[in-house]
């Protein structure tokens, strides 16, 4: 099995990791693995490892935790689309819920917020038209 490059942060060679507070991890790992394109990796009753196909990318950990989610996520994910409609209907079509009517609009961003099935927060985003011919240089 190849090695994975893992995303490091700081002076010291840190290892950088999301974690999402969950109530059931198979079905957040359900979720989370087919938004992202990751590959559940592992299987706990407390935590659970998901991992980019790929190889690159961030590691998810699912941390499974009593309390339902109360208020608004200090920290969310979003994810970049070039088509904010039908990654939107996609992520619904996985168990994701809409959370506003409308997309907010702000200096040629456009986005959505969805929740995940734990209530917590994801922002869809389509960037302005040029983003990713400008990613691209």
């Amino acid at each position: 099995m190849r090695e994975r490059p893992r995303p490091r942060y700081g002076d010291r060679g840190g290892e950088l990791v999301v974690v999402l507070d969950c109530s059931d991890l198979d079905r957040s790992a359900s979720f989370w693995s087919a938004v992202l394109g990751y590959t559940d990796a592992g299987v706990g009753q407390t935590y659970r490892t998901l991992v980019p196909q790929d190889a690159f990318g961030i590691e998810i950990l699912l941390q499974r935790v009593p309390e339902a989610k109360a208020a608004k996520n200090r920290m969310h994910l979003d994810l970049r689309s070039p088509d904010l409609e039908s990654e939107v209907d996609r992520v619904r079509a996985l168990g994701g819920r809409l959370l506003t009517e409308e997309p907010h609009a702000e200096f040629g961003w456009t986005w959505h917020v969805l929740a995940d099935p734990d209530g917590n927060e994801l922002c869809i985003l389509q960037p302005p038209t040029d983003y990713w011919t400008d990613q691209e240089q």
